[in-house]
């Protein structure tokens, strides 16, 4: 059963960069498509990014283009979000998430998501 978890959060001064990464035990991500969400505190959860392992198609959210980018290892069991020039407004819990697929187009619906890890905390703050 495939398992995720997040590591990489932490507190980072507006502007600065973090690099997230969600590692996969139990299977390799190979047919899997790979997801960053995001809840903010009093928010509901949006998705951030998604890539495929497969075929590395990829779909940002517009408030993160050209500062986000998703990316996978060689090894097909880790993808990282690398985040640069962060907001305030970025300040929330990601969580990565997997589910099935060998490309995406946009984001799918966040209950098709059958794998989730605990989330990683990332605070934007001066």
């Amino acid at each position: 059963q495939l398992q995720l978890a997040e590591s990489g959060g932490g507190l980072v001064q507006p502007g600065g960069s973090l690099r997230l990464s969600c590692t996969a035990s139990g299977s390799t991500l190979n047919y899997y498509a790979v997801a960053w969400f995001r809840q903010a505190p009093g928010k509901e959860r949006e998705g951030v990014s998604i890539i495929s392992v497969h075929d590395g198609s990829t779909w940002y959210r517009d408030s993160v283009k050209g500062r986000f980018a998703i990316s996978r290892d060689n090894t097909e069991t880790t993808v990282y979000l690398q985040m640069n020039s962060l907001k305030p407004e970025d300040t929330a819990v990601y969580f990565c998430a997997a589910l099935r697929a060998l490309t995406i187009v946009g984001m799918p619906q966040e209950n098709q998501f059958r794998s989730w890890g605990q989330g990683t905390q990332v605070t934007v703050s001066s």
